[in-house]
């Protein structure tokens, strides 16, 4: 973590004129934290209601214009605009001239480069790619949760100075990502952030239908606990049914799971097919025990499984995986080997829920 203390705004040089053109969740914040650093917005675009509000809150007293004007007031950029709509942002600010030379323009796209905004380099621009490994709020909380977060960053060698040094005056850590690699590193987040909202609600919904009154509660030392593990040891961290063998065990979530929530069997079918796949690589699952799971896991959908639901391709064969030193198998709680921790959730006090995405292609969750 970043833990050098900040200088004195008036002690920094070159100090920037800072404009926004996309003012969703991600872009005010990043102008609020590059204020903090004696930075100064001059500028921000937004259509709908919801982003003029954010931008009010967060950017106080700082108008709200045209695309094109904030270009021209402002020497540092930010494109804060969903990943599909940055292509024609780049070429139609370049094609109306809107680019100036020497021009920082800065998007938070964690897909692209700085290959993205090659019209705008033709122009002049020096191009800069700077991706918050955050989630956002739109609120000012995200200010406070920039620091120490990891930014991916990708810029022109000339530039990777100055684009480290954007990202530490806003709190962060940078993280070099070479262009050919940010497709794959953004795939490797959404994995880790996206997929897991998704995989923590179904949990949730499926607790509420076991009759669990506060599945939150119930949920959120387990899976601070299991985070953290994961963070610390990797697939070390592998506990549950799938990665002791436990092939009983998966037939009856299976068997549950087809009567009270059919649409959730896909998932929780490859989720465990990786899970034991993993298991088998590391040594944490032993052969003999994977190959009664397999089994279940490859035949849900014969004549007992699921109409209509995909059980996916052949299942790894416990032969193409080191077998496990003799005695590993684990018994007992399924829970985390590691004491309970809850550190990493996020406190319900800590600010609303996310905005959904803007009604207008600039905006979105940028």
């Amino acid at each position: 973590m970043n833990t050098t203390p900040p200088t004195e705004a008036q002690d920094r040089p070159a100090r920037l004129t800072v404009g926004v053109v996309g003012a969703g969740r991600v872009g005010p914040a990043l102008a609020a934290s590059l204020q903090l650093a004696g930075h100064r917005p001059v500028a921000v675009s937004g259509v709908s209601d919801a982003s003029v509000r954010r931008a009010a809150a967060l950017l106080p007293d700082v108008p709200v214009v045209s695309p094109a004007e904030v270009l021209q007031r402002a020497e540092l950029v930010l494109l804060t605009v969903p990943d599909d709509a940055l292509p024609g942002l780049v070429a139609g600010l370049a094609e109306t001239g809107a680019v100036r030379p020497g021009q920082l323009l800065v998007h938070t796209s964690g897909r692209f480069g700085t290959a993205v905004l090659d019209p705008a380099t033709r122009a002049g621009a020096l191009p800069l790619a700077l991706h918050p490994a955050m989630t956002f709020t739109g609120t000012r909380v995200d200010v406070q949760r920039l620091a120490g977060c990891s930014f991916g960053v990708t810029a022109p060698e000339p530039l990777r100075m100055a684009a480290e040094a954007l990202v530490i005056e806003m709190g962060g850590e940078p993280e070099w990502i070479e262009e050919g690699a940010r497709p794959l590193y953004h795939a490797a987040l959404a994995i880790g952030a996206n997929h897991l909202v998704t995989l923590v609600a179904q949990a949730m919904e499926l607790l509420r239908e076991a009759g669990v009154g506060a599945p939150d509660r119930m949920l959120g030392p387990l899976l601070g606990a299991a985070l953290d593990n994961a963070l610390r040891s990797g697939d070390a961290a592998l506990t549950g049914p799938v990665a002791r063998g436990d092939a009983g065990t998966v037939a009856a979530h299976v068997s549950e799971l087809r009567k009270h929530a059919p649409q959730s069997v896909a998932g929780y079918l490859a989720m465990a097919r990786t899970t034991a796949d993993r298991a088998l690589a590391h040594g944490l699952l032993k052969p003999e025990l994977a190959e009664d799971l397999l089994d279940v896991l490859a035949n849900v959908g014969d004549g007992t499984g699921t109409s209509g639901i995909s059980t996916g391709g052949t299942p790894p064969s416990p032969g193409d995986h080191r077998e496990s030193p003799s005695g590993d198998h684990r018994e007992g709680s399924d829970g985390p080997r590691e004491g309970s921790s809850d550190d990493r959730r996020e406190d319900p006090s800590d600010g609303p829920r996310e905005d959904p995405p803007g009604d207008h292609p600039e905006e979105g969750d940028r």
